[in-house]
């Protein structure tokens, strides 16, 4: 039996350490204490949940991922450049060019994380709004 640290753990499954942890509390997950009180986490309870999160995703989902994004409207998908990346606690900065143009965008740690996020990878940035205001110069 493999047995995971925490943080391991959390990466395979896609979610932040905090989250593991609340999951061995609930009791959502199965650990082992180690003798220094330390939680291991056996793999095949991170496949466990996460093929039944997996499960429910696909239920869910009714269309590929690429079919999603084509769906968006070209205005509102940028794609670009991420420049720049920074990871300050709960929050990852990220600055993209798009055509010479910067545009940051603040989004959680564990999404850029997940999304493997990092300098000279390639993204679209999604603008979503309701409105949009005009200042002249």
């Amino acid at each position: 039996m493999e047995l995971l640290k925490p943080k391991e753990a959390a990466q395979l499954a896609g979610v932040s350490i905090l989250t593991i942890k609340r999951w061995i509390y609930d009791g959502k997950i199965k650990s082992v204490q180690t003798a220094g009180g330390h939680h291991r986490i056996p793999r095949r309870e991170i496949e466990r949940i996460t093929s039944a999160r997996s499960a429910v995703t696909v239920k869910k989902a009714k269309t590929p991922k690429a079919i999603v994004l084509e769906s968006i409207s070209g205005r509102n998908k940028l794609r670009g450049q991420i420049i720049s990346i920074r990871f300050e606690g709960l929050l990852a900065q990220a600055s993209i060019d798009v055509g010479g143009q910067v545009i940051t965008s603040i989004i959680t740690s564990d999404a850029a994380r997940a999304l493997g996020l990092k300098k000279g990878a390639t993204v679209y940035a999604l603008i979503k709004a309701t409105e949009v205001m005009i200042i002249k110069d």
